[in-house]
């Protein structure tokens, strides 16, 4: 089992979970970020996408 398959059965039951984390986080972070909220909300969205295509999900609209 390599990295990838790792971070693949870790993701299986807990994607919502990570994403919730993922929006605390951003949340956090884009408050204290003045006038570069918006790059960390895209960074955000970023991840989230990397999360959604790890766990091998084709629908993005729960984002």
């Amino acid at each position: 089992m390599g990295l990838l398959d790792s971070a693949k059965s870790a993701l299986a039951g807990n994607k919502d979970k990570i994403k919730d984390g993922i929006d605390t986080a951003a949340d956090k972070v884009g408050d204290h970020a003045g006038e570069h909220a918006d790059k960390v909300q895209k960074g955000a969205d970023a991840a989230k996408g990397a999360v959604d295509k790890l766990a091998g999900a084709d629908d993005k609209s729960d984002n």
